[in-house]
Order: structure tokens, then sequence, then C-alpha cells
């Protein structure tokens, strides 16, 4: 990911962080057992991320048109109490969440890859796409990253916010002792 300076200044703002799950949170595949069950693989390097970005004050939150059980147990593994399942129209669930924790859209960063995200992604402070997303969400994003959705993307952004709101180095300090 390449360190824009306007997306630099609009990380150092950011307390709360959407991120869509499939194609974002997951490589966008969706796996089904011989048995019709659904799968899906998620990055531990993703989780770890999140759990590190929400340790320094930026919360967590998840927004799928999608209902399904294994994500609702994975954001569960996470700690992420903000989660919204079933949601084709994603404004509604956005302007739920920026009434609930009384933030600003230049307080909010969204990470999406498909043109049902850009809604959002175009009334926030920091609109971010993965490497394979949509063109047209790559064109109204701020920052693309280098990574695809579900192999380290997540992670990607979590570092990059950290870095931004100078909390990098006190979150990885623990991890070299």
């Amino acid at each position: 990911m390449k360190l824009l300076n306007k997306a630099y200044l609009r990380a150092q703002k950011i307390k709360l962080i959407i991120f869509d799950v499939d194609g974002v949170l997951t490589d966008g595949g969706l796996y089904f057992s011989d048995e019709g069950i659904e799968l899906k693989r998620f990055n531990s390097l993703d989780g770890l991320g999140i759990k590190l970005l929400k340790q320094s004050g930026v919360e967590p939150a998840v927004i799928s048109a999608r209902n399904s059980p294994n994500v609702a147990h994975r954001m569960s593994n996470l700690g992420i109490e903000h989660f919204y399942q079933g949601q084709s129209d994603k404004q509604i669930a956005y302007q739920e969440l920026l009434d609930q924790l009384s933030l600003t859209a230049e307080q909010v960063a969204y990470v999406g890859d498909d043109v049902i995200d850009l809604p959002v992604m175009r009334n926030v402070g920091l609109p971010i796409a993965v490497a394979n997303a949509h063109d047209l969400v790559k064109d109204n994003a701020c920052i693309v990253t280098e990574k695809l959705g579900g192999h380290g993307a997540v992670r990607e952004v979590c570092d990059f916010i950290l870095k931004a709101q100078d909390n990098y180095d006190s979150a990885m300090n623990p991890y070299l002792v």
C-alpha cells in the first residue's frame, strides 16, 4: 500500500473501521460441503490485525449482505460487537453505527470490494478497496491495498492505521521481548 499523504492524514482521525466480509475478510469464494454447509476461509493475520487495532482504540465493525452462521462465529472469536448480516442496503447499518457511537463520517474507514459497498464507501472519511476489488470500487477508494481480500489485505489496512495514529510500535513491542 502506498502511503498517500491524504490517506495518511485521514487515517489519523479514524475511530471506527467497517469491513465487508466476502472478498475482504475472506477470499470471496463460497465453499460448500456435500451436505450443503457453507464454509469460508479467513486469514489469521487479518484477525490479529483487527484485535490490535481494537486494542489501540479503533472500533471494528462488519456489515455483510449475506447471512452466514460461520461468519457470526468468526466475529464472536474476534470480539467484534458491531456485526450486521443480511444488509442489502448497507447504509442503514452504517447510519445506525454513526448514531450509536456518536461519530462523524470523517472518523470512519470502510473496506470493500464490490459495488454494493460503494454507497457507504462514498460517505466515509477513509474509503479503502482491496487489491482484487471491482474497478469502480478502486476508483472510489482513497487507498487500494497491495494484498488481496482474504489474503492479508485487512492486516495491511490495520497496520496502516496503527502507523498513521502512531500506535504501531506500541502494538508490536509486546511481541519483540
